[in-house]
C-alpha cells in the first residue's frame, strides 16, 4: 500500500533523532545538580514586632519611643539541587546567584546539621550585638552575666550585669577560668559564688544545670560576657532566621532603644555585618542580594561592613545609600553625620 505521506530513510533518520534530542533535552533540563539558588529573603525591621512580641524588649529600665526602620536582611535558600533549567535562568537573571552547594553547606554537614549551626550562630550574634551595644553607651567591663535564661535555676539569683569574683572558692575573670572550674563539678549541685552587683560584693548559693548534649560540663543557665555589662535585661526574639549577619542590625536596635538618641529621625535604614563583643563589624556573604532586598522594601540607607566593599562596588541599586562601616562606632556616628547633613565613608 502506498502512503500518503512517503518518507524517505534520511528523513526518518533525521526526524527521529530531532524527537531524541528533543527528549534529551527535556530530561537533561530536569535534572538536578549540586547548585543552589539564593535571591533576596525578608527584610525585618529590629525596631518591629515578631508575632506579636517585640523584636528587642527591655526588662529593668525605661525604653526610649523610636522612629523609622533599622532592618536586618536576609538571603533566600533553596535548599534542594537546583535543575539544569532552574541553574541557567539564576545564572541569567540580576536577582539570583547560583553557587556550588558547599559554599552554603559546610561539606559533611547534613542539612539540618547546617541548619542548627546557624541557628547557634544566630544566637551567638544576639548575644554580641547586646555587649557591643553596651560598650558603645559607656556601661563597664568585665566578665559577668549577659542574661539568664528563662528556664536557669540561678532566674532570680544571678542578675545581667552582675559580674563574676568567684565560683565555688575559685577566682573567676573569664570564659576560660569559668569552664575550667565547672568542669570540676556535678549537676544537680549547689556551689557558692560571689558576684559584684552594683559596685556591692553579693554572696550567691547557685545550682548546677545538666550539661549540654555532647558536654560533661554542667550549666549555670546563663549568657556570659568578657565585654561590657547592662545592668538590666535585653531579650531578642525572633524566629525563621539564621546565621551571624544580623548582629549589627540588632546591636544598633538595642542602642535606639535604650539611650536617648534617635538614630534614625524616621528614615528607613537597612544593613547587614558579623558583629562582635568589642564592636568591630565583620563582612558577610550574600550582600548584593541583601543591597536588593533592602531596596525593594523601602530602604534609602543601607550600612554595608567596610570588608565587604569589593563585593558593593557596581552592584549597588539605584536609590540605595550605602554606607562603609568598620564597627558600631562608626555606624552610630554615621546615622548621625547623615542626620546633620556631613559626608559619611562609602564603598
Amino acid at each position: 500500500m502506498t502512503s500518503l505521506w512517503p518518507v524517505s530513510r534520511q528523513t526518518r533518520t533525521l526526524l527521529i533523532g530531532a524527537v531524541l534530542c528533543v527528549v534529551l533535552g527535556v530530561l537533561t533540563f530536569g535534572l538536578r545538580v549540586p547548585y543552589v539558588i539564593l535571591s533576596p529573603g525578608p527584610t525585618v525591621n529590629t525596631l518591629g514586632q515578631d508575632s506579636g512580641q517585640d523584636i528587642i524588649s527591655v526588662t529593668g529600665r525605661p525604653v526610649s519611643p523610636t522612629t523609622g526602620h533599622l532592618n536586618l536582611t536576609t538571603i533566600e535558600e533553596d535548599t534542594q539541587d537546583a535543575t539544569v533549567l532552574a541553574a541557567i535562568k539564576g545564572w541569567l537573571a540580576h536577582d539570583e546567584v547560583v553557587v556550588p552547594r558547599e559554599a552554603v553547606i559546610q561539606p559533611g554537614l547534613s542539612q539540618q546539621q547546617s541548619s542548627q549551626q546557624d541557628a547557634a550562630d544566630f544566637a551567638q550574634s544576639q548575644d554580641s550585638a547586646t555587649a557591643a551595644a553596651a560598650c558603645e553607651l559607656n556601661y563597664p567591663k568585665g566578665f559577668g552575666v549577659l542574661s539568664v535564661q528563662s528556664d536557669s535555676p540561678n532566674n532570680g539569683l544571678l542578675k545581667p550585669g552582675d559580674q563574676f569574683s568567684s565560683i565555688n572558692g575559685t577566682a573567676v575573670t573569664d570564659y576560660a577560668s569559668l569552664s575550667k572550674v565547672l568542669a570540676t563539678l556535678k549537676a544537680g549541685q549547689t556551689i557558692p559564688a560571689i558576684v559584684k552587683r552594683a559596685g556591692a560584693t553579693v554572696a550567691l548559693q547557685l545550682k548546677l544545670q545538666d550539661p549540654p548534649a555532647g558536654s560533661t560540663t554542667p550549666r549555670l543557665g546563663i549568657s556570659v560576657t568578657e565585654g561590657c555589662l547592662l545592668p538590666f535585661t535585653v531579650s531578642l526574639r525572633l524566629t525563621g532566621i539564621g546565621g551571624p549577619s544580623a548582629g549589627l542590625m540588632f546591636a544598633l536596635g538595642i542602642i535606639d532603644k535604650i539611650s536617648t538618641d534617635d538614630l534614625t529621625h524616621g528614615r528607613f535604614i537597612a544593613g547587614t555585618g558579623e558583629i562582635e563583643p568589642s564592636g568591630k563589624v565583620d563582612p558577610i556573604g550574600g550582600i548584593q542580594l541583601k543591597m536588593i532586598a533592602a531596596r525593594k522594601a523601602g530602604a534609602t540607607i543601607f550600612l554595608a561592613p567596610a570588608g565587604n566593599c569589593s563585593d558593593v562596588r557596581g552592584a549597588i541599586p539605584a536609590g540605595l545609600n550605602v554606607v562603609k562601616v568598620a564597627s558600631l562606632h562608626e555606624a552610630v556616628t554615621s546615622l548621625q553625620a547623615i542626620q546633620d547633613g556631613k559626608p559619611v565613608s562609602h564603598c
